[in-house]
């Protein structure tokens, strides 16, 4: 990737793509970090480069289930495209690394001078709007094996590495399920030497196999994403 680092960044044509640059701050994503929350007026967009952002859907006032994930290929304060400031979301790092970040002011104003910005946020909230509706339909009716396997899909796209920081606790967490299954949906995908896990260290071995085994929402996902944005 260029030096930006993020895919919506590198697609703006250039004088776009510095004029929002110098605007842009760096900043760590640090594992655990909420960077919005549900109700409260969003303070700042991410544009991650390395590391990811978890969507999670509330429940009685407190994080409950992901819905959707964002990294290099895309950001979060999306909404803010849409004139609005609160999202009914928590916004959660689960994998650390860096991202470019920007005030809210300074982010509504490059927005409304450049139609190329609007333009691809737009496409890009089309594509997170049919990722939140996949998680929905994949929570509803896939099984916990094949949903795992697409998660840890997700999740290697955007560590940009083979092994990553993962507990089976959080792993429940993320899926909405208890733990034991976790527990055996992972040891399944081990057995089949897909992926191997050891005292919180999830790494891939066999990304084919692994596809293989997950729900077609990982690759409706992805084609979403080609259609709109690649």
């Amino acid at each position: 990737m260029s030096a930006a680092e993020n895919h919506l960044i590198d697609s703006l044509p250039r004088k776009d793509r510095m004029r929002l640059l110098a605007i842009c701050e760096p900043v760590e994503l640090v594992l655990g970090k909420i960077v919005f929350q549900p109700g409260k007026p969003t303070r700042h967009v991410y544009f991650p480069t390395h590391g990811f952002i978890s969507l999670l859907a509330s429940i009685d006032g407190m994080p409950g289930v992901e819905v959707g994930l964002a990294g290099r290929e895309g950001m979060v304060g999306w909404q803010l495209a849409l004139g609005v400031i609160k999202v009914p979301l928590h916004g959660l790092v689960q994998g650390p690394g860096a991202a470019w970040r920007i005030a809210r002011p300074a982010f509504r104003a490059e927005l409304a001078n450049s139609t190329a910005l609007q333009q691809v946020l737009h496409r890009y909230i089309y594509v997170l709007m049919a990722q939140l509706a996949s998680s929905a339909t994949c929570l509803r009716f896939h099984k916990i094996g094949p949903r795992l396997a697409r998660w840890l899909l997700m999740s290697h796209d955007r560590a940009q590495a083979d092994s990553f920081h993962m507990t089976q606790e959080f792993l429940a967490y993320m899926l909405g399920v208890r733990r034991v299954g976790v527990t055996q949906a992972a040891s399944a995908l081990q057995r089949s030497g897909w992926i191997e896990y050891h005292h919180g260290r999830m790494t891939i071995v066999d990304r084919v196999g692994l596809e293989a085994a997950s729900c077609s929402c990982y690759d409706a996902d992805c084609q979403n994403y080609r259609t709109m944005l690649a």
